[in-house]
């Protein structure tokens, strides 16, 4: 609820989170894939991961919805705005992803003392950051479309209702 409560101030709309946070179930569905494969436990450990890669997903939808908002904001068509946010941050996102991935790489091999929480953070982290980076790109900017046609309606239907109707036959 206070993410929610944050991103509606960052956006000054109410829809807008929406689009961001229903991207984070992604990432965090990823990770329990991963530590289920790993056949680890979700502990303290694993939800710590789970509270990282929320912020870490929720980063990379705020990156594309923000120039997605930006282009349609300018004027560009839903749709195109949505491409182009994507277009435009997909480097950015590919390269934080993948160096954060890559950062995870001896978490997820880790052996010695305390080797298990730091495997099972690495497989979190790892198994949620690629789920998010290889599926929610591409479900960001669909979620941004449907999320804006959705609350775009009822201020269409407002508008249409206070417009004045013509009179008819008189002048």
């Amino acid at each position: 609820m206070f993410v929610f409560l944050i991103l509606a101030a960052l956006y000054e709309s109410w829809s807008l989170p929406f689009s961001v946070l229903l991207s984070v179930p992604i990432a965090v569905c990823g990770a329990f894939v991963g530590l289920s494969l790993r056949r680890y436990d979700l502990d303290v450990y694993a939800q710590i991961g789970l509270i990282m890669l929320i912020g870490l997903s929720a980063k990379n939808a705020i990156l594309i919805v923000e120039f997605a908002k930006e282009e349609f904001g300018n004027g560009r068509p839903l749709v195109d705005a949505a491409l182009e946010g994507a277009r435009l941050r997909l480097r950015p996102i590919l390269m934080t992803s993948f160096a954060f991935i890559l950062g995870c790489v001896p978490l997820w091999v880790a052996t010695g003392s305390g080797a298990a929480s730091r495997r099972i953070l690495g497989t979190a982290a790892i198994s949620g950051m690629l789920a998010a980076t290889a599926v929610a790109i591409f479900v960001i900017p669909a979620l941004f479309v449907i999320v804006e046609r959705i609350a775009s309606r009822p201020a269409d239907q407002a508008a249409v209702a206070t417009q004045p109707k013509p009179t008819e036959g008189g002048a």
